[in-house]
């Protein structure tokens, strides 16, 4: 496995839905979920006494990665704001009745279909403006993957309901990119409160600002993080 730098960060091409997804056309390096992360978490380490302590109980991150496309933004949009298994039910039920793949199949739904699902109303709306541009090609897993990070953020968030949060999701887990950190994250802010041991304890506002510190693997933070707060509340990370 490449250690982890910017030079070799890039994963060989993989199938990751229906369509052979080409590697990006970007200077932006890419976190192989196979790959080493070993060079990064020192770094990381090195900067911030709270992140050096999660490594310290987990040893290394968990790398999430998801297919990409459609589906997987459908998905991140189910898991807006609501808790793990109430998430895990509503796509459950989505996956029993629909081809989640398929935008033009989530138009045919109709937002009564989708709510049928357990969508809340404004989340309706948000898949079926995802299914509309998605279907119309104004947006696509290639064209994402062939744009810099801020750039595939701002295309993101042009889609009605896809915001900061969701668009670095997605680009984290679907996309493996590197340095994305997704902003207003409460399990991230949890797990760094968890492993800083020491008063005032940061807020959200405050944590998004110090992740600013640990580029360029900021992503790479995030997963440290992750991987901490699913240890620290006795859960295997998914």
């Amino acid at each position: 496995m490449n250690a982890m730098t910017p030079a070799t960060l890039t994963p060989k091409p993989r199938t990751r839905s229906a369509r052979k997804i080409p590697e990006a056309k970007t200077q932006e390096p890419r976190l192989d979920v196979f790959g080493d992360t070993s060079a990064a978490c020192a770094a990381l380490a090195k900067k911030d006494t709270a992140l050096a302590r999660a490594l310290g109980a987990i040893g290394e991150p968990h790398i999430r990665r998801r297919p990409g496309g459609f589906e997987a933004l459908f998905r991140i949009i189910v898991e807006q704001q609501v808790s793990v298994a109430s998430a895990q039910a509503i796509w459950a039920r989505c996956q029993a009745g629909m081809d989640c793949t398929d935008p033009v199949h989530a138009l045919r739904q109709g937002e009564d279909g989708l709510r049928g699902f357990g969508l809340s109303g404004p989340k309706v709306r948000y898949v079926t403006a995802l299914a509309e541009q998605w279907s119309a090609g104004e947006i696509d897993e290639v064209t994402l993957a062939g744009l810099k990070d801020q750039d595939a953020s701002i295309a993101l968030q042009k889609i009605k309901g896809i915001g900061p949060w969701t668009a670095a999701i997605y680009l984290l887990f679907c996309e493996g990119r590197v340095d994305i950190w997704p902003p207003g994250d409460v399990a991230l802010l949890g797990a760094y409160r968890a492993a800083r041991l020491r008063a005032p304890e940061p807020d959200m506002k405050v944590l998004d600002g110090r992740a600013i510190k640990w580029r360029p693997y900021r992503g790479v933070a995030a997963h440290i993080l992750w991987t901490y707060y699913a240890h620290i509340r006795g859960r295997t990370p998914i």
